[in-house]
């Protein structure tokens, strides 16, 4: 959690500074690409529900940037790894083994290590030490998806909630003026759309970066499951099971 709020703030900092530079820049801004335009058509928005739907933007991206940093730190070649430990197998030398999957970071390395723990007591406990070690991996590997999925959900209707509330601002400028002519209630309306496209927009991006974490879950666990078939078929290779 210290990690999300740390980059969190970071996040918070660079989109401060971001938009406060755009408005230093003024009408120039609207010149420097669609980013620009971007940042320019969030500082016209109604700043109750764009602060909101920022700050949905910020704690998102701070779960997909921790989520990110931690697989790929988890990612490991599992293939050099079982190289490691067979050669270790091969000499008798168990406790090696175990040192080698101990020292290795990451989840794969966790799962052979408790394969390994259990390589006297026969081939169906290393087996089911390694299913069971391997379903609480899978549920640190996906820690924190719950909160991008709410984020994802949350934005858009952030914005269409704010989207409802200018259109009824609209319509009361349009009853206490007595007129239905357009300057009455267009400002009213952009500004409310402009929470809707907004909302939008971080839902999209949200859901760019949760698509990339599943991918990328989904690989470690494949490589996971390939790597512990492995094991037992190495620690049989060298007579480890009587």
């Amino acid at each position: 959690m210290r990690k999300i709020i740390l980059l969190s703030f970071v996040i918070l900092g660079i989109c401060f500074f971001g938009i406060t530079d755009l408005a230093a820049q003024g009408d120039a801004a609207a010149e420097g690409g669609m980013f620009q335009v971007l940042k320019e058509k969030f500082i016209e928005g109604d700043w109750k529900f764009m602060s909101l739907v920022l700050v949905t933007l910020i704690l998102g991206l701070a779960f997909c940037i921790e989520r990110i940093i931690t697989l790929n730190i988890a990612t490991v070649n599992t293939n050099k790894l079982l190289s490691k430990i067979d050669e270790r197998l091969a000499d008798g030398d168990l406790s090696g083994a175990q040192e080698v999957a101990r020292s290795t970071p990451g989840p794969t390395a966790s799962v052979l290590y408790e394969g390994l723990k259990n390589a006297n007591n026969g081939p169906e406990a290393v087996e089911k030490a390694i299913i069971s070690y391997g379903s609480v991996q899978m549920g640190l590997l996906e820690k924190g998806l719950v909160w991008i999925s709410l984020f994802i959900a949350i934005a858009p209707m952030l914005g269409f909630m704010g989207t409802v509330i200018g259109m009824i601002e609209a319509f009361d400028r349009i009853q206490e003026a007595g007129d239905l002519s357009p300057s009455v209630v267009a400002g009213g309306i952009k500004i409310a759309l402009l929470t809707t496209v907004f909302g939008l927009i971080v839902a999209i991006i949200l859901q760019i970066f949760y698509n990339y974490i599943v991918s990328k879950i989904d690989g470690i666990v494949n490589k996971m499951e390939e790597s512990s078939i492995s094991l037992v078929d190495v620690m049989s290779k060298n007579g480890l099971f009587k």
